[in-house]
């Protein structure tokens, strides 16, 4: 699950900070339309450059920030016949994907999960958790290696960050007009805008940010389904679905960092409001598409 949180958490920080150091410095003074109401135009361009700039950043360092949050360890030379079984497995999937051979690493984690991450096709990363390695028959890790390589083969992370973009767009628009209007109508503020502009600015980026969370996860979701079909591909139907079902019957719970809990391929449970924010459908809903594809 930790790709797509950590991708929000660093993104959502990035903006909020872009904000407020461009505010320190002056640069949203731009906004103002002669000094009495926003420029809606000026505001709209520089909701684009502070949205697609925190989502590019966090695209960009996606994959230092991963291996840092969780440990892995890329293997560079392999030490053993398990680390070679995985650099040799990758390196057949990817070139099956027609994809550059993605870094491989693992981490040292007691859950059976892994991940992929990265800016682009030609700079990637898939980790796994010693406890897949250790729980898992060789054809089923197998199967969630393709899972990660088509994460990487359908640029998910590219697609996932323009989208993020977009969304931030319209988070820092929308908290700008939102500060304006308690500025004027609250504070009776005529000309300029006073303190309560700029806090009421923020908060509703962070309030607005988190909401549209929800819309990210969406798509996370449905990008989910197309690796799951991808990963079928590259090591078969079966291999794929029993690989879902061992996740599904996994006694241990997602060990994974929080902010790190949207890349894995298990995914998280939630019910009502709280499904709107998982970035991976249920597993028995990931097995029944599988199942079906195949009548």
């Amino acid at each position: 699950m930790k790709r797509v949180f950590l991708f929000l958490a660093t993104n959502l920080a990035i903006i909020v900070v872009l904000s407020i150091t461009l505010r320190l410095l002056g640069v949203e003074r731009i906004l103002d339309e002669q000094g009495v109401g926003l420029d809606l135009n000026a505001l709209l361009i520089f909701s684009a450059v502070i949205g697609f700039g925190g989502s590019l950043i966090s695209l960009m360092i996606s994959k230092w920030t991963a291996r840092h949050m969780t440990g892995a360890q890329v293997i560079e030379r392999p030490r053993d016949a398990t680390e070679q079984w995985l650099l040799e497995t990758v390196q057949r999937q990817a070139r099956q994907a027609g994809i550059p051979m993605p870094q491989v690493a693992i981490y040292d984690s007691p859950d059976i999960n892994a991940f992929a991450t990265g800016p682009s096709k030609r700079s990637s990363l898939v980790a796994v958790s010693t406890g897949l390695l250790r729980g898992m028959r060789r054809e089923e890790a197998e199967a969630v290696l393709a899972h990660e390589v088509s994460h990487v083969a359908n640029g998910d992370m590219v697609t996932l960050a323009l989208i993020q973009g977009v969304v931030n767009t319209f988070v820092i628009f929308l908290s700008r007009v939102i500060g304006h209007l308690v500025d004027r109508v609250v504070f009776k503020v005529e000309r300029g805008h006073g303190p309560a502009f700029w806090i009421t600015a923020i908060i509703a980026e962070i309030v607005l940010g988190i909401l549209a969370s929800a819309i990210v996860m969406w798509f996370s979701r449905r990008r989910e389904f197309r690796a799951d079909a991808g990963g079928a591909q590259l090591a078969g139907r079966g291999a794929m679905i029993a690989a879902l079902e061992r996740l599904r019957q996994s006694v241990d719970r997602p060990h994974l960092p929080d902010q790190m809990a949207a890349f894995g391929i298990s995914g998280q449970i939630g019910q009502g409001l709280k499904r709107l924010f998982m970035s991976h459908p249920p597993l028995e809903e990931r097995i029944a598409a599988l199942k079906a594809a195949q009548q």
